[in-house]
Parts: structure tokens; sequence; C-alpha cells
């Protein structure tokens, strides 16, 4: 990979446990991540599978009283996990940049848009009150907005979701950050808006040459904007891959269902594939075996294995167990659901 494509986030052995009943559990088990300059790795699973969690994590949003955290972040040499607030804070917003989920909860309802981007340029530079108000303009008008004055003066509840939903990103990017992490940008945007929003997030990372991590249960938003894909399931990454090997050569049991479970075009079949039951809740997250084995119980336990791991099938692709050499759909040949 050339200079612009360099490693600049690892994440080694990350494991992340809520106290519940002063007993500690998992959401996030043994991640293990890269994040380059210049790509798109998105991270997929349904809803409770830990990927909010991990960005959280990466964020240092936690209460440290009553989260576990171990393992490593190297984000350009230093590892996160050893950051005070202090430290962190001085990360947060200037060299990491975060668009959360919900823009109504994130933006505060009594500040007008300019001061709620404005803050973070106070943080994190010396600008003049004239040279914030510039770059406030600035950024309204790079993420879209077409009358930057008036939107600077406005509250939040005077915008439109997608409008909100470009101002949370523009107060993410305001400091030109060189990882930034998209936690589901476009949820509840209807679809001619998520297009934009994610043609934006490409703009801002090809400007500013960052990497992305975008956090997503939309397979259909993945195989548009993503260069790499994690699949994370109960905690755990179970299959990696770049966007193509994923959605081409999937591997994993868990990333055939989800892939199953999407509403194909052009499609004769109304009837869209159901995956048994739920991920499981934290306290009955299983702590040895494969996790997604009780959601398919026609594969023969003998499929799995106890401790699984992760296997590299082509370079770059890795899939975690063995059982997907033995997987296959019931209306495939295998056992009744």
């Amino acid at each position: 990979m050339g200079a612009e494509t360099d490693k600049f986030l690892d994440i080694r052995d990350v494991s992340t446990a809520f106290k519940i009943n002063d007993k500690f559990y998992d959401a996030v088990t043994d991640v293990n991540l890269e994040v380059h300059r210049d790509e798109i790795l998105a991270i997929v699973g349904e809803s409770g599978c830990g990927k909010s969690t991990l960005a959280t994590t990466i964020m240092g949003l936690h209460e440290p009283d009553a989260t576990k955290i171990s393992g490593e972040i190297d984000f350009e040499g230093q590892d996160l996990l050893k950051l005070d607030e202090a430290g962190y804070n001085k990360v947060r917003g200037s060299k990491i940049g975060m668009i959360f989920q919900d823009p109504m909860s994130a933006l505060d309802p009594l500040k007008r848009i300019e001061e709620q981007i404005g803050e973070v340029l106070v943080y994190h530079t010396n600008m003049t009150a004239e040279e914030r108000h510039k770059r406030v303009l600035e950024l309204l008008n790079q993420v879209g907005i077409e009358d930057p004055e008036l939107t600077a003066k406005q509250f939040p509840h005077e915008l439109s979701g997608g409008m909100r939903q470009r101002v949370i990103i523009a107060i993410a990017v305001a400091c030109k950050p060189e990882l930034i992490i998209a936690d589901e940008p476009t949820t509840a945007l209807d679809v001619t808006i998520q297009a934009q929003i994610l043609d934006l997030l490409r703009d801002i990372q090809k400007e500013n040459h960052a990497g992305i991590i975008l956090i997503t249960h939309d397979l259909g938003v993945v195989a548009e904007t993503a260069d790499r894909v994690a699949v994370m399931y109960a905690g755990q990454i179970v299959e990696l891959g770049t966007a193509e090997q994923i959605f081409n050569r999937p591997q994993h049991p868990y990333t055939r269902s989800l892939l199953r479970a999407m509403p194909q075009r052009g499609s004769e079949n109304d009837d869209l594939y159901v995956i048994q039951g739920m991920v499981p809740s934290l306290q009955r997250m299983p702590t040895e075996g494969d996790r997604f084995a009780p959601r398919i119980p026609w594969v023969p336990a003998s499929a799995h294995e106890e401790q699984p791991e992760m296997h590299e099938l082509d370079p770059g692709h890795f899939v975690r167990c063995t059982c997907y050499k033995d997987f296959k759909f019931p209306d495939e040949g295998g056992s009744g659901q």
C-alpha cells in the first residue's frame, strides 16, 4: 500500500464488558481490526451485535466504573486506551470525529447551529471569532446546506432530519480529522437523502485522505460505499474481507444469512429469508463455542470449533470457525428449520 493508505488505526484483542448487578458481561470480545487512510471499513450486523459499543470504545465514551476494557487501540502510534480524559479530549474532534446515530439527541436544542459547530473550533483551534464564522459557513456549504447564513442562526428543531444529520457531519469534520466514525449515519432518512449523505462522506474522505469506520445494519449502504467489510455477531468479528469478497464469496453462516435476508431486485419470490432466533443478551452471551450455532441448529455440533478462531481463506479474507464448510440453508439440503 502507498503512503496514503497506510494503517493508522490498529485494534488489537479489544474487549468491552459492562457491569450489570456487580458482574461484568462482554459486549465486545477480542476484536482485531485495522483501518487505513483513504478507505471505508464497514462494520455490519444486527442490532445488539456490539458495533456501536466498539465505536464508543474507540472514542473513549464509556464510564470507567461501569465498564471493563482490555486490549490495545493503537492510533498513530499511541494507545488510546491508556489516555486519560484530558488526553482523549485532545484527540476527539481534532483527530477522530464521530457522526452520531441520532442527530436530535446529539445536538443541543438550546444553542444555535453556528455555536454548536463553532464549539469544536474554539476547543481545537486558535481561530478568531471572524475566522470561526467563516469556517462554519464553509462547513455548512460543504455538507450541502443551501443557505448557510440562515442555517447558522437556526436552532436544531427548525431543521429537517436530513439537515440535522448534515450539521452533525459538519461538527464531526470541522477540524479535518484523520479518522471518522459514522454510526448509522443514514438511519431514519429517506433513500434520496441517504444517497446524498453517503456521497458527502465519500467526498470528505477523499478531500481529507481520511479513514472512515461506517457502522450500519444496512447491507445496501455497505455494497455501495465500503472498501472492506467486518461482519460482527454477538460481540465478535465473524468474517472480514473486501466488499467484493464479502458480497460475492460470503463464507460464514451469519454473513450468508444476512445477505439472504436482503430483498433482491427482480426476485419473483416475495418471501424474505428470516434468520431463526435472536442475538443473545449480554447476560446470556456464550463464552465458548460458536455463538451463532443456536441459530443454525441443523448444522451438526461436530462442524463447530470449541474455541472458534479466524481462518484466512484468501489474502485479506478471514472467517471465524470451520462450520462454514458444512453450512447449507435448509432448502439447499440442510436439515429442516
